[in-house]
């Protein structure tokens, strides 16, 4: 199997915490088919990749925004849902559709209105510039 956005995802452990990526950082292939296991749905391979590379680093998975972990994922309304606010407010997912799609497009759900609305980006899109913008902006703030 490809690993196509392993490394895009990987560098944001030393663009981000001044460290050297290294195996622990991300979920084994074995440690996220056993989170996996009973889940009815496969990953598109961005998602994927990103529980491979970063999906053991806390200050990642729980930076201002709050990824699920493998065994938490869920499908609802036709979407995968594996992001949420920290106010849950809104949640992400990928349309249901679209999982064998590698790099799909993200959509978000406003959860009091339970309305979607695509965010026009793929995953590793979303995820890459999300985190340029709360790391950036926790920079400022110090």
């Amino acid at each position: 199997m490809t690993e196509l956005f392993l490394d895009k995802f990987r560098a944001l452990v030393p663009a981000y915490f001044d460290d050297q990526w290294s195996a622990e950082d991300g979920l084994s292939k074995e440690e996220l088919q056993d989170l996996m296991e009973g889940q009815d749905f496969d990953l598109p391979l961005a998602l994927r990749d990103f529980y491979l590379a970063v999906g053991a680093v806390e200050d990642i998975m729980e930076a201002y925004h709050f990824f699920w972990d493998p065994d938490e994922l869920t499908i609802e309304d036709g979407h995968l849902l594996f992001l949420e606010d920290e106010e849950e407010k809104y949640t992400w997912g990928i349309r249901v559709d679209q999982l064998d799609v590698p790099d799909p497009i993200i959509w978000r759900r406003n959860n009091a209105r339970g309305t979607w609305k695509s965010e026009e980006g793929t995953f590793s899109e979303y995820v890459l510039d999300m985190f340029e913008w709360v790391f950036e902006e926790d920079a400022v703030e110090e």
